[in-house]
């Protein structure tokens, strides 16, 4: 049995339905279905979701909705009336729609939360809808039904352990097609609560692990994962086969075609992964594989990069002689909830590195003025022009001299070197540049691993 998810502009209108359909059709395997919202169906569209989050905004702040809530039906009545569903069934999701601002919240959060997550629940529905109107033998699974329980903030929730117990009991026929929304769960009190955006594959996984899937099948836009950025490389090699670990490293600096959390539920389940094009299915994509047994063509398997960190740098003559000294950082850190990436240090200096994205100009300068007040550094320095660049690759594990030809590269090209990382997997380096060179600094390290592509 195979799980399948579709992205939003794999389901943006009548015709890509049909397309996702086909797909669906082609192979009786394919029985469990999860659906995103309806994405962009051309270049200055507005998603689904987004409209969804404007409506949520509207009613917190008591503006006329009326327009808004049109315009989010007004995308299921088009994919409806493509295939003919019956009016009823259409102004059952009409009065979805408008009823969402009457539902009692929690609070604001629980709000959003409910809001959103109802673009991928109506497409759910209506995905049913139309399978059965073409004699199929579908359902629409409501995650309350399934029993997806998840913990955590309400649009940033985990997926909860009992979730998997409960899909183990789940009864379906054989033949029986599943519609499931993805995106989010209910939590224990029966709120919903969103994964982080782009979470449909998130509940994809969940699902695969839950029905002990023999592969999850993730159909996108793409016909495979690319080791580069297609965008800064001309037509990068794309990558047959990687494991759980090059993906996690690689989404975390910015591959962004497969959500990195969504691997978690399938590493627990050994569940393999295929990311594929909805526009060509018979391609065969990216297969996303347990680490044991894997065994890699090449060193490097893909090079990432982002520009959105940002870098606390301090320096302290014995600084490594001061117990502690890390402790009350990571204690001021904690007092405000601020996450940190990695901590690169010396015998006198650490540098301490943020998600820029995470981090308010306001919170910079209440955290540098206590970690100056408490730690008392010699010098205390903020730096917002800051990129991580990550080269990945099972081949890297014992591989001589692989570091060595990155700087060489990145020494041809005139590019400086804020900080370099290894972690202990040896399957990756990190490399801080500036923001304007990160794209060439990519540029340089693929042309030197990827010399045939060039």
């Amino acid at each position: 049995m195979k799980v399948v998810k579709f992205g939003g502009s794999s389901l943006a209108n009548g015709e890509s339905f049909e397309h996702a359909i086909s797909i669906i059709n082609a192979q009786p395997e394919r029985q469990i279905v999860v659906t995103s919202a309806p994405g962009k169906r051309f270049k200055d569209d507005i998603k689904v979701t987004d409209l969804l989050i404007n409506y949520a905004n509207a009613v917190l702040k008591h503006n006329d909705y009326s327009v808004i809530q049109n315009d989010i039906f007004s995308r299921y009545e088009e994919i409806g009336q493509y295939f003919g569903v019956d009016r009823a069934a259409l102004s059952t999701i009409h009065q979805i729609i408008v009823e969402l601002p009457n539902k009692d919240y929690p609070n604001d959060d629980y709000l959003m939360a409910a809001f959103k997550a109802h673009g991928e629940r109506l497409n759910a529905r209506l995905m049913a809808l139309v399978l059965q109107k073409k004699g199929i033998n579908a359902r629409f699974v409501d995650p309350k039904e399934a029993g997806l329980i998840v913990d955590g903030e309400p649009n940033n929730a985990i997926v909860d352990p009992q979730t998997y117990v409960n899909l183990a009991h789940f009864d379906y026929q054989n033949d029986e097609k599943l519609i499931f929304p993805g995106f989010f769960g209910f939590t224990i009190d029966g709120n919903i609560a969103t994964f982080s955006r782009g979470g449909s594959d998130i509940t994809g996984a969940i699902l695969a692990r839950g029905f002990n899937a023999d592969l999850y099948e993730n159909f996108t836009d793409v016909d495979a994962i690319f080791s580069a950025n297609p965008a800064l490389v001309d037509h990068p090699q794309p990558i047959k086969r990687m494991t759980y670990r090059e993906m996690r490293e690689l989404s975390y600096a910015g591959f962004s075609v497969f959500h990195d959390e969504a691997l978690i539920p399938a590493i627990q389940g050994n569940i393999v992964v295929n990311v594929k094009n909805t526009q060509a299915p018979e391609k065969p994509g990216t297969l996303i594989v347990p680490n044991q047994g894997f065994k890699p063509q090449q060193i490097v398997t893909g090079i990432a990069g982002g520009k959105h960190y940002a870098a606390l740098y301090l320096h302290k003559y014995l600084l490594n002689r001061e117990a502690g000294f890390t402790l009350k950082i990571l204690e001021i850190l904690n007092k405000y909830g601020v996450p940190y990436e990695h901590m690169p240090s010396g015998i006198d200096d650490i540098t301490i590195i943020f998600d820029r994205k995470l981090i308010s100009d306001d919170m910079v300068q209440t955290i540098c003025d206590e970690v100056k007040a408490t730690v008392n550094p010699d010098s205390l320095e903020w730096i917002d022009d800051y990129a991580i660049i990550m080269v990945v690759g099972e081949g890297m594990l014992n591989r001589v001299g692989v570091a060595a030809g990155i700087f060489d590269e990145l020494a041809a090209q005139n590019i400086r070197i804020s900080m370099i990382n290894q972690g202990a997997s040896r399957i990756s380096i990190m490399i801080g540049t500036y923001k304007k060179d990160a794209d060439n600094a990519i540029r340089a390290i693929y042309r030197h691993f990827f010399p045939k592509n060039n």
